[in-house]
């Protein structure tokens, strides 16, 4: 992994151009919001882009890895792999998710003599949404403008912008975007406390990080947060409501999907 965040995988991995894509939904996506899952097909239709969904895919086994529990992890990614074998481009609207198959299935593969050729072409061609349109197509504007005006900041999830160097992609893609006026702010790349098994085991913790994210959110002034993770999302919004403020974090596939359905044609 290079000093901006990235890992190596991205250096070499094969252009997705001109490739149909295999959607990998997540769970929380798939369970939650599955809106969210429509909203990435209906951008990537929007570019042209063919989409199948494997429908043998579950989990990615990203909360038992990260729980220790290596060999039941393994078990759960085993059927991603038999899912999305014959992908030849896998995207998904999650940077953890992505992570998770980029950074850590060639190693929990590494010894596997059946499955660990697999596991390192998957790792080489899973990108995250937003990368995907910017840096897999090479394309920054979707020619969308929303039906009104907003302001739009960014909360970068940690796995996606720590581990794959995301957040630049995104801002891209909604700043080109009519009607949207992106600000930054600090506190954007603070983690907001979720961090999966981590909100159950360290609770207190948690919900303290959450607290100091909500104080930022109402001292940013923003219409709408915008995140890539469902996860954060779920987290903040959740926080938001119970202290009786107005849930206003969305997932940008969302957003991006409200873009295109006013869209220019585009050429």
């Amino acid at each position: 992994m290079g000093s901006n965040g990235r890992d190596s995988v991205i250096d070499d991995r094969p252009s997705p151009r001109g490739k149909r894509v295999s959607l990998f939904v997540t769970c929380m996506v798939d369970m939650l919001y599955p809106e969210t899952g429509m909203a990435v097909v209906d951008v990537l239709e929007h570019l042209g882009v063919a989409v199948d969904f494997p429908p043998g895919q579950t989990c990615c086994g990203q909360p038992g890895f990260n729980a220790g529990y290596r060999r039941e992890a393994k078990q759960v990614a085993t059927q991603f792999l038999k899912a999305f074998q014959d992908a030849e481009v896998i995207v998904a609207p999650s940077g953890s998710c992505a992570a998770m198959v980029r950074h850590e299935y060639p190693r929990l593969f590494a010894d596997d003599p059946l499955w660990g050729d697999t596991a390192r072409r998957l790792a080489a061609i899973t990108w995250e949404l937003t990368e995907f349109i910017v840096e897999g197509l090479g394309i920054t504007d979707l020619r969308g403008r929303l039906p009104a005006p907003q302001t739009i900041a960014f909360h970068d999830a940690c796995h996606g912008l720590r581990l794959l160097g995301l957040g630049q992609a995104g801002r891209a893609l909604v700043d080109k975007l009519e009607n949207a006026a992106v600000v930054e702010w600090e506190p954007g790349e603070i983690c907001c406390g979720f961090g999966g098994l981590f909100s159950v085991k360290m609770a207190d913790v948690s919900g303290a990080m959450l607290h100091k994210k909500i104080d930022a959110i109402e001292q940013a002034g923003a219409d709408v947060i915008v995140t890539g993770d469902v996860s954060c999302l779920t987290h903040i919004n959740g926080g938001l409501e119970k202290q009786g403020k107005p849930a206003r974090v969305i997932h940008i596939a969302d957003l991006l999907a409200e873009g295109v359905r006013h869209a220019k044609p585009v050429e």
